[in-house]
């Protein structure tokens, strides 16, 4: 069984934060619900699971120029690299994000950012459907089972879903030392 997950991270209240996880050697997906904290949501997931890696698709980090190196105060290296949103732009989400880290890293849990977005254009599944229709959900949710072997409890109903099924594909990838870096380590890169 993987002790990691992934999680693609949204609005605090619009329901739309995923975590996709193993439970008895099958995928599932836990979701949180419109109107309640996302963030409860994860720090009760991590509180009753033991899990030591988090790929987690939001930024985790500022750019260097907040640290008086650099000028950019937009964009990390890793962001222009893959093409990723600011984390200036996405602003209460970073900080959330970054908060969530810098709290459960103290409890021994690993935060690794993913982008299933930049998976996706790996994958070539931009071109298959990818954030379309539900039809295109179904089809490259067998996709990604049957290239990455994996088995699911029942199939993700959103695209939100999906992504966090991408970002725990990271996380199988980063494991098997075959995930992609951008970035800079000293900076916070970004894994794809």
């Amino acid at each position: 069984m993987n002790n990691f997950c992934g999680i693609d991270y949204g609005s605090k209240l619009a329901g739309t934060t995923s975590i996709c996880f193993e439970v008895d050697n099958k995928l599932v997906f836990l979701q949180s619900e419109k109107k309640k904290d996302a963030d409860k949501m994860i720090i009760q997931f991590f509180e009753n699971l033991r899990i030591k890696q988090v790929f987690f698709d939001a930024p985790l980090s500022l750019p260097r120029a907040f640290f008086g190196e650099g000028e950019d105060f937009f964009y990390r290296e890793g962001d222009r690299a893959i093409g990723a949103m600011s984390p200036m732009f996405l602003g209460g989400l970073t900080a959330r994000a970054i908060k969530l880290k810098t709290t459960f890293e103290k409890t021994g849990i690993s935060f690794f950012e993913a982008y299933p977005g930049g998976l996706a254009k790996e994958l070539n599944i931009k071109e298959k459907g990818y954030k379309k229709d539900s039809e295109q959900l179904i089809f490259l949710t067998e996709f990604i089972s049957k290239n990455f072997d994996l088995k699911l409890k029942k199939h993700p109903s959103n695209w939100h879903q999906f992504d966090s099924l991408l970002a725990f594909v990271v996380g199988l990838r980063f494991n098997a030392n075959q995930a992609l870096f951008f970035g800079d380590e000293g900076e916070g890169g970004i894994w794809v």
